[in-house]
């Protein structure tokens, strides 16, 4: 069986064009939802509602929208690289966002376990 993929997202209306669009591209996992920050951390290492969920079992990848009620985006992308259980889950940002600042904070936590340098701001 394939691995599930954790969607982490509180809008509906996101959630479901999402689904929309891995069902469209034949993508057969299994689809978790988490629907805020905490939740997402609950889930991958087994508190909360999730607690004695096997956390040896991690999802194939994490589609994390940035902006979420509970916990922020990017404080679980930090807590997910800092864990040395989840540091190398593959973590997809998904936002609206047009800060900047977003992106190149999203990118330097996905990339600082690579030592890669972040993107240089623009002028």
């Amino acid at each position: 069986m394939d691995k599930a993929i954790l969607l982490v997202e509180d809008n509906p209306d996101d959630e479901a064009l999402t689904l929309r669009a891995l069902k469209k591209n034949n993508i057969r996992n299994e689809v978790v939802i988490a629907h805020d920050g905490a939740e997402a951390l609950d889930y991958l290492f087994g508190t909360g509602q999730y607690i004695g969920r096997n956390t040896d079992v991690l999802p194939q990848v994490v589609l994390l929208d940035l902006k979420l009620p509970k916990v922020e985006g990017l404080e679980v992308l930090r807590r997910v690289r800092a864990d040395k259980r989840t540091k190398l889950l593959p973590v997809v940002i998904l936002t609206s966002s047009n800060e900047e600042q977003d992106r190149i904070d999203g990118y330097g936590l996905y990339w600082l376990i690579l030592n890669e340098p972040p993107p240089s701001r623009r002028s």
